[in-house]
């Protein structure tokens, strides 16, 4: 017997006590609005970025207050400038317009990812290790949410850094956000 999900796009196995089941098993994961519009729009935006020798930092869907934004992160050797964020949104806002897979009105911007950008990615990882880094973690950790020290390992399941000579291991389960640590 099967059934479907309820978006009707992915089956399970189920089990019926009378006309209705009882338990159901999903054998994929259905992405959220929000993650296909990131997916689909980093597909678009992606050769646009190989194209000029850039990196593609991040791309986010995000709603403030009573706007949504489709938001790029962009990046290269020696930084972005007001001109690369130029070139590469309007070559993408026309792509965007052509496919228009986005029914919600929007604001694009295509942006450098700044010095508080957040690791998030292996590159990112890799590029930063060695660096000051400032973890915040969901729930404290011997009393603490905040942790700066240096970025030693990580791996797909944890991040480890050097505090005060000893290195500390954070599940990136517990971890709210990583970000190289600038001191002002």
């Amino acid at each position: 017997m099967r059934c479907y999900n309820v978006h009707e796009t992915e089956y399970s196995t189920c089990t019926r006590v009378g006309t209705r089941p009882l338990l159901i098993v999903v054998w994929g994961t259905t992405m959220s609005k929000r993650e296909t519009y990131e997916e689909k729009a980093a597909a678009l935006l992606s050769p646009i970025i190989e194209r000029n020798g850039f990196e593609l930092v991040d791309v986010e869907y995000v709603k403030e207050g009573s706007q949504w934004y489709l938001r790029g992160y962009i990046d290269k050797p020696g930084g972005i400038t007001i001109n690369d964020c130029e070139a590469v949104s309007r070559e993408f806002s026309d792509l965007l317009d052509r496919d228009d897979f986005i029914p919600d009105s929007y604001i694009l911007e295509i942006s450098s990812p700044g010095l508080d950008r957040p690791l998030k990615k292996p590159r990112d990882f890799e590029r930063n290790l060695g660096k000051e880094v400032e973890i915040r973690t969901y729930k404290p950790i011997d009393r603490k949410k905040e942790f700066v020290g240096e970025l030693v390992s990580f791996s797909d399941h944890s991040v480890v850094i050097r505090m005060d000579g000893e290195e500390k291991t954070f599940e990136k389960t517990d971890i709210a956000l990583v970000r190289l640590y600038i001191e002002f």
